[in-house]
């Protein structure tokens, strides 16, 4: 049996099961300056947070949403090691992405996943989706949730 033979069999053993939970991030201003710097969005709820302090809900400055998405890369790689046979791994895209609570500037957060699908797209690539969860410490609501589609590239 080939490696990604393998792969998909364990693959499907798990199917419906948080397979990984990511360390905790913290999300600093720095951060958050950081990314509206390279991303030219520079919107003040971000970048000001005595501004955000005294004209938001929030109590100061928020993450972008994208920042926090950006950052399921880094939780991936906490929770997952290259398989065996595997030649690279590629971002595929994401179904249902919602963001749902805003990351103040300070906060921790971290990345659940539930693998829920997985399938031999040839015989190269394993195409698996898994249900990612990115928490806030000490908050009932998620920053977000999406189904993250990933493509696992194996050596002929």
């Amino acid at each position: 049996m080939s490696a990604l033979d393998n792969a998909l069999a364990a693959a499907q053993e798990n199917l419906g099961v948080e397979v990984g939970v990511s360390d905790w991030i913290t999300v600093s201003q720095h951060m958050i300056d950081e990314f509206a710097r390279v991303t030219l969005d520079d919107q003040w709820i971000h970048v000001d947070p005595s501004r955000a302090a005294a004209e938001t809900p929030f109590g100061g400055s928020i993450a972008h949403g994208f920042l926090t998405l950006s950052l399921a890369s880094r939780m991936f790689y906490d929770c997952f090691d290259p398989l065996p046979g595997q030649a690279m791994g590629i971002n595929y895209g994401f179904d249902k992405l919602r963001f749902l609570a805003p990351v103040r500037s300070g906060a921790r957060i971290r990345g659940r996943f539930v693998l829920s699908k997985v399938r031999k797209r040839s015989e190269t690539e394993l195409l698996r989706v898994h249900d990612l969860t990115v928490e806030i410490e000490n908050q009932n609501t998620p920053a977000l949730v999406t189904s993250w589609l990933g493509l696992t590239i194996f050596d002929l």
